[in-house]
């Protein structure tokens, strides 16, 4: 599987991904060609080898005639969709990260997304670098992106709403979810044009995934850094782990002082609200009380709403959570027919090896009890059923 990883040690922004994604090989006379469909005023791309704290890197500028104009999100969206060198893959990607910051804009600003007036990443370098990075990401070919944790700088920055705090408001807001990480540097590293791809294409966060690299592309922000290297570094490779990873969160508390129907009744309603899976594991607490730890793995997405259950069911005082790299077998439905009518299931594999199939343990019951026969039956029918078909794993 040919994968991509963003090392964001100085952050991301939009001209950073260009550059990083053009030093790995992609083309930009066919980024510009995009970039002309889009009839934006003389826009044109320049990429110049530069050097960041003595490391070597690509910066890609935008040049572009002054203009005044103020955006709102379907002007840009009717723009993008009007343009004829951009795929509808291409158009539908660029569309996706406008969508996001127009979100997370009409948050902060409490209004509706239609009516958010884009500034700043309503530009003419502020469309080139999304749209140009939209079809840049098309054009490198890989399946899944993963991300190191995202340093936002500190500090602060003058924007149109006058003076923030470092992150921008918006930066922030479309950052939930992702895993920050600290930056003695006084500046804003992370803007929110970088924090809209982040958040539209990254599949997980974490260390460097196990790869076979192949290229690594380095893009360079404006400026250059006494402490640090301000570069974005982009590897592109072949995935060599036989099962894929991702990172979810693991949220959990120690309870001595509820009963087991309250216990019971929290881990009914953190999973239906989303998460993973939910264990109890025996624990015992001060003064020798039993007890249990109270687990949930989630989403990075689902954090809050898994500890708003924990506070409200359990009356609990205190809630531990840290993200974890997961690996998993690829997997996929499926669907075998027995006597007893159709079971489904998961196929699961490891690349390379043949699938291994398991039934679903509640279409297993529904048939054991519809047809009143034993629940094994059930499973080592469905199993030899799987036995005599064995699908391809692709």
């Amino acid at each position: 599987m040919k994968i991509a990883y963003l090392d964001c040690l100085s952050g991301i922004s939009g001209d950073m991904t260009l550059g990083a994604l053009v030093d790995a090989g992609v083309d930009l006379a066919a980024i510009q060609t995009a970039i002309d469909s889009l009839k934006l005023p003389s826009c044109k791309l320049t990429s110049a080898e530069v050097k960041r704290k003595g490391f070597r890197a690509t910066k890609v500028s935008v040049e572009h005639e002054p203009e005044l104009a103020h955006r709102h999100l379907h002007h840009i969206t009717d723009m993008i969709d009007a343009a004829e060198a951009m795929t509808p893959r291409q158009k539908e990607l660029a569309k996706r990260i406008f969508t996001k910051l127009g979100e997370a804009e009409a948050k902060v600003h409490g209004t509706t997304i239609r009516k958010v007036h884009f500034h700043e990443v309503g530009a003419v370098d502020s469309i080139a670098d999304i749209c140009g990075a939209a079809v840049a990401w098309d054009l490198l070919g890989v399946e899944r992106i993963y991300c190191s944790p995202v340093p936002t700088g500190s500090g602060f920055i003058n924007i149109a709403h006058g003076r923030c705090s470092v992150p921008a408001p918006a930066t922030a807001e479309l950052l939930q979810g992702v895993p920050i990480a600290p930056s003695i540097v006084e500046t804003e590293l992370t803007t929110p044009t970088g924090a809209a791809i982040v958040a539209t294409l990254v599949d997980g966060f974490g260390p460097l995934p196990p790869m076979k690299i192949e290229r690594i592309g380095y893009g360079a922000g404006d400026k250059d850094f006494p402490v640090q290297p301000n570069v974005l570094r982009l590897f592109v490779g072949q995935s060599v782990e036989g099962a894929s990873s991702d990172q979810v969160w693991v949220v959990e508390t120690n309870l001595d002082d509820v009963s087991g129907e309250i216990v019971g009744y929290a881990m009914t309603k953190l999973l239906e609200i989303g998460a993973l899976d939910v264990y109890t594991t025996a624990i015992q607490m001060k003064k020798n009380r039993p007890g249990v730890t109270l687990t949930a793995l989630c989403q990075a997405a689902d954090v809050e709403k898994i500890e708003t259950i924990l506070f409200r069911e359990t009356g609990t005082l205190g809630i531990r959570r840290w993200p974890v790299s997961r690996h998993k077998l690829e997997r996929k439905p499926h669907t075998v027919t027995t006597p007893w009518g159709e079971i489904v299931g998961k196929l699961g594999w490891i690349a390379g090896q043949e699938p291994s199939f398991s039934p679903e343990f509640e279409a297993c019951k529904q048939a054991a009890e519809k047809h009143g026969v034993p629940l094994k039956d059930v499973y080592e029918s469905a199993q030899r059923a799987y036995d005599g078909s064995k699908p391809s794993s692709t």
